[in-house]
């Protein structure tokens, strides 16, 4: 992977009021890497990127791409970066295609180019065919996918993506990961998310950051070995076990090979365990035995949940 940097932070700090939004972010993103923001809603993933990109003045910090600082009144250094928000915006009686040209015209685009642009875009996204249809029109997947493609009409080195697959069906979910994997390489990309499987899938690399900190930043794989190896098992219970039978089970799950380890939220446990399939019928014989019914078990790899529960104690979505 390219390590050349092109786009650097260095110390950021943002506050609302008594909420430290962001704190001390420094962090380096390499030239066509896929780079992920993952943590919890609230986390400050959207301000962080909103500093990013000159559009949100920092407290304290720098933001440099290429070296160069981006401010809010450097519109040639911020005509570099395209953002595609978490919220949907469009001009509802423009076209598809109205809307397209429109924004590379607002960028200084000479309008046969932002033509050129645009009709090329529909057709990546799987547009065409609503090219002269009314953006209200749009079904909300296709609405996400001409927001994608309104923040690459102009060409940008880097592309933003703030939660991209948010709302999205299973087909346009689909589309839009195809997408984002097309543009690695050939672009930066930036996306946020407390999506789990879409950082794993997508990300070359992850930051996971949490109450406006930056806990990790790693590949998914080296990420996923500081949590543990290991399967993970997930036992759903039929009830909450009071804390003394909890501490029962705990000390009898202990007794397993390779040092597994245990939490227990509700009734739900999650147990790391080396070969899984195999110590499975163990840990139904200690549950049987100890007279704790079982709803259900899920048996998976580690993954990046996992690593946050690492570091912070807690599920994403708690």
């Amino acid at each position: 992977m390219n390590t050349t940097v092109i786009l650097k932070t260095e110390h950021l700090y943002k506050k609302y009021g008594s909420l430290q939004a962001v704190h001390d972010l420094s962090l380096e993103i390499y030239e066509g890497e896929v780079f992920g923001f993952l943590g919890p809603n609230g986390a400050g993933k959207t301000t962080s990127i909103n500093m990013m990109c000159g559009l949100l003045k920092p407290d304290s910090g720098t933001v440099t791409i290429h070296g160069k600082p981006v401010t809010n009144h450097d519109s040639t250094t911020r005509s570099r970066v395209g953002v595609c928000p978490q919220e949907i915006v469009l001009w509802e009686r423009l076209t598809c295609l109205e809307q397209l040209i429109f924004i590379g015209q607002m960028y200084g685009i000479p309008t046969t180019i932002a033509h050129q642009r645009s009709e090329r875009l529909l057709e990546e996204l799987d547009l065409v065919e609503k090219r002269n249809k009314q953006a209200r029109t749009l079904s909300g997947g296709m609405q996400r996918r001409l927001n994608l493609a309104m923040a690459l009409v102009h060409d940008p080195e880097i592309v933003v993506l703030d939660e991209p697959e948010a709302g999205l069906d299973p087909q346009s979910r689909v589309k839009v990961r195809e997408y984002i994997h097309s543009l690695a390489r050939r672009r930066t990309v930036i996306l946020t998310t407390h999506d789990m499987d879409e950082a794993e899938r997508l990300a070359d690399r992850v930051a996971i950051i949490d109450h406006g900190s930056l806990l990790v930043l790693d590949t998914p794989q080296e990420l996923k070995k500081r949590a543990g190896s290991g399967d993970i098992l997930e036992i759903s219970l039929r009830s909450t076990p009071s804390e003394p039978l909890s501490q029962l089970i705990q000390a009898m799950l202990s007794t397993l090979p390779g040092e597994p380890r245990f939490t227990c939220s509700g009734n739900q446990i999650t147990l790391r365990v080396l070969d899984g399939a195999n110590v499975l019928p163990s840990v139904l014989s200690i549950l049987t035995n100890l007279q704790v019914g079982v709803e259900d078990i899920h048996l998976r790899a580690n993954s990046l949940e996992d690593v946050f529960i690492h570091l912070t104690g807690r599920r994403l979505r708690e």
